[in-house]
């Protein structure tokens, strides 16, 4: 639980040689093993490492006690409670299993649940060069290196229509298409051909996809293709093409949404295109476009071209090993390329950019996955290396911080970016094809939906509709606090666990099981140093716990009875518990010599007509409760929010109002406790849980979702929204120095 926290901490900052200073604090004088009691294991291995306290220690000895205890990997394991020792044996598979069970923990947490692959008709016979998705019709076009394209369903991905690109300057059979792009602001795709060409096809016009622009006269063979719009100015576009003789060329358009290039002459070709030339672009004879080219990879061929709006960039890829990665920088108000180049064994494949991250993975030929800060040339942020063959594409999930990527033996990986995991493998369910197939991803992150093509087969891989949506436990959660001493989040629920998380990440630490038996967790309470947890079950019984997961005392609050607990309020000599009646129950601290704690007789009287739900101490000597009482309201109050199953037919047959009752220095008073009373604080809502802090305010939470804050007039200070509307089970307002943080369990 939290002690996890802090042996993770020291783990994290002990390496290789701190380990093996450890793994000789478990040898004697002559070199022969040798087990450590607590004391012998903090006293060595402190002095012994160098690094982590004391306490760090203990927590550490703790840990592999309880957990060989639990999961039985000592023998003794009655002599292990009266003098646990460890060896070196004992602690090695300690952090092994725990580990594996993070390993684990993120696999299942982080893991896509997948549908049975598809196979969708496809209308190619050669290998499909490029998949679009147009967002105006919400369907899918493919393309095919013949020319051939294919028009999908957005729902069932059938093919609702095929068509042949026309291009009159080759003969059809020779047609080669190398890559296509959508120009979504002026709904056109460009297609580029073996033939040094690139052509415009309008996707909007009466005839199927008429051809309006002939780019002619490149130098070499387009190769890939890549299109960004100014989201701010939409008729600022750049088109970036890169081809086989190692050249990265960029198209800036300066007024796309009224025309992509100027008629300079009448020059057209039989399908009524009008023909660019290459040079008058170089030349700058088209004041609504102008060029930026680089020759970085030549003479490997360009695998991969993008143009990253945030860094005003050009990012390409080739398999030369002194050219892996290219990033063409644009100088401010200048059309020249500052050129960086990043170096890899073997080369890269593809690559693609994280825009909140910024940063940019490449497939490698050398089988590694590789992510790199774009201003950092020599080495890698990290190596993700799973693949064991060469790595053909990676595609980041951008809403998720997740990376996919597949390889060549037909292995697809999902790797979680910020711990830097490979948290699910798929493996077995791909085709078989030759092995040098042409393989295509397609990623469309907003349907959860991943295209992969194999030559001309397309696999549609989808992920359920109905995720099962991840959830802190399995059953209703009934009471959440906050250890700000271990910074982790408690809860415990109805089947009687209690989990550790830190909340930063979410990740769950620790997790015991029937800590109550079949009996439900109705409250939990942390002491003054916060490292021991008190839980009320439902069977009448408070239980108090080491964060081992060791039960210390058990507290007889209900006199052998099932009650409903709704609050543990620990005092400096006393615990009092309340929630079934109108008087607490209180547990002197002398008291706990033995481990079966029997409860003291409360003087202070009954001061409620009804059931006591929750009270708050300020030091040295005020005590304020709250109850419910007996009203003339028609309708029932809502049910309490720590009451268990067997008292809530009673509760809805009830009538109830809320009554706040502040007993003012209730210790001290000569003449008997001084009473205020402070009705329908939060109207016919009631309150789950109080605190009060130095300046002696009272600050209430009800189940009504506010937490309100009082002076001792009775007066509303402020009101805090903190269940934005809705009725919520708020288990814990804790005053922080600059804030308030209010835990809820669950929407009532």
């Amino acid at each position: 639980m939290g002690s996890r926290m802090e042996v993770a901490q020291l783990e994290s900052r002990m390496n290789t040689e701190d380990y093996r200073k450890l793994q000789g604090v478990f040898l004697d004088p002559s070199g022969a093993p040798r087990s450590l009691s607590r004391a012998e294991f903090i006293n060595l291995a402190r002095s012994s490492v160098g690094c982590g306290s004391e306490e760090e220690y203990g927590f550490l000895f703790d840990s592999v006690v309880v957990t060989q205890e639990h999961r039985g990997l000592l023998l003794d394991v009655d002599a292990v409670k009266e003098d646990g020792r460890v060896d070196w044996g004992g602690l090695c598979s300690f952090l092994l299993l725990e580990l594996s069970d993070k390993m684990k923990s993120t696999r299942t947490r982080t893991g896509p649940c997948w549908k049975t692959p598809r196979t969708l008709t496809c209308p190619h016979r050669d290998p499909v060069q490029k998949v679009l998705y147009l967002q105006s019709s919400g369907q899918y076009l493919t393309v095919s290196k013949g020319g051939t394209v294919g028009l999908r369903d957005r729902e069932d991905m059938s093919l609702l229509h095929t068509h042949r690109l026309h291009n009159s300057t080759i003969a059809p059979k020779d047609l080669w298409v190398t890559d296509m792009v959508l120009l979504h602001n002026i709904h056109k795709i460009a297609v580029s051909f073996t033939s040094k060409e690139l052509c415009f096809y309008d996707i909007l016009s009466k005839q199927d996809f008429g051809l309006k622009y002939k780019l002619q006269g490149l130098k070499f063979t387009p190769w890939c293709l890549d299109y960004w719009v100014d989201p701010s100015q939409p008729d600022r576009a750049v088109l970036t093409v890169g081809d086989i003789g190692g050249q990265v060329s960029a198209l800036y358009f300066t007024s796309a949404q009224i025309s992509l290039f100027e008629r300079l002459s009448l020059r057209t070709d039989s399908d009524s295109a009008d023909i660019i030339l290459w040079d008058e672009l170089v030349k700058g004879k088209h004041r609504s476009c102008y060029t930026v080219t680089h020759k970085a990879h030549a003479p490997a061929w360009v695998r991969k071209v993008r143009y990253l709006g945030s860094l005003e960039a050009f990012v390409s890829c080739s398999t030369r090993p002194q050219s892996s990665l290219v990033i063409g920088w644009r100088e401010k108000e200048s059309r020249s390329l500052r050129v960086t180049s990043f170096f890899t064994k073997r080369g890269v494949w593809d690559l693609d950019h994280h825009c909140e991250l910024n940063l940019i993975a490449t497939a490698g030929v050398d089988h590694q996955v590789l992510l790199w800060n774009p201003y950092v040339t020599s080495e890698p942020v990290c190596v993700l290396g799973v693949h064991t063959s060469p790595v053909t594409a990676v595609r980041f999930m951008q809403t998720k911080q997740q990376l996919l990527s597949y390889s060549r033996d037909k292995v697809l990986c999902l790797w979680d970016v910020t711990h830097q995991l490979c948290v699910h493998r798929l493996a077995g369910v791909f085709p078989k094809t030759q092995e040098d197939a042409h393989t295509l991803l397609f990623l469309h992150e907003e349907r959860q939906l991943l295209l992969l093509s194999f030559n001309s087969l397309l696999l549609l891989l989808e992920t359920t509709k109905e995720e099962k949506r991840a959830s802190s436990h399995e059953h209703p959660v009934t009471c959440v606090l906050y250890n700000s001493l271990f910074r982790q989040v408690v809860s415990s629920d109805s089947a009687s666990s209690v989990i550790c998380w830190l909340p930063d990440t979410g990740q769950k630490v620790k997790q015991f099981h029937r800590c109550h038996g079949n009996a439900e967790i109705s409250t939990m309470a942390l002491d003054g140093t916060q490292t021991r947890l008190f839980t009320a079950g439902t069977d009448g019984e408070v239980k108090v716990w080491d964060f081992n997961g060791r039960c210390l005392h058990r507290m007889n609050a209900g006199l052998g009875r099932s009650v409903g607990i709704s609050q543990i309020l620990l005092l400096k000599r006393s615990i009092l518990v309340m929630g079934w009646q109108r008087m607490f129950t209180v547990f002197r601290l002398h008291s706990f010599s033995q481990s079966f704690v029997e409860p003291s007789e409360w003087k202070g009287g009954v001061q409620h007509r009804s059931d006591v739900l929750c009270a708050a101490f300020q030091p040295p000597q005020t005590l304020v409760t709250a109850g419910c009482v007996l009203g003339v309201h028609t309708s029932p109050s809502p049910v309490r929010f720590m009451q268990t199953k067997q008292q809530l037919p009673q509760l809805l047959q009830d009538k109830y109002q809320q009554r706040l009752c502040l007993l003012c220095d209730l210790l001290a008073a000569r003449h008997g406790p001084k009473v205020k009373q402070f009705h329908r604080c939060h109207g016919n809502a009631e309150i789950s849980t109080m605190a009060l802090d130095a300046r002696r305010r009272l600050f209430t939470a009800g189940t009504d979702g506010e937490v309100k804050v009082w002076d001792f007039n009775g007066r509303c200070l402020h009101r805090m929204n903190a269940g934005l509307g809705r009725s919520v089970g708020i288990s814990q307002v804790l005053l922080l120095k600059r804030s308030i943080l209010v835990m809820a369990g669950r929407v009532l």
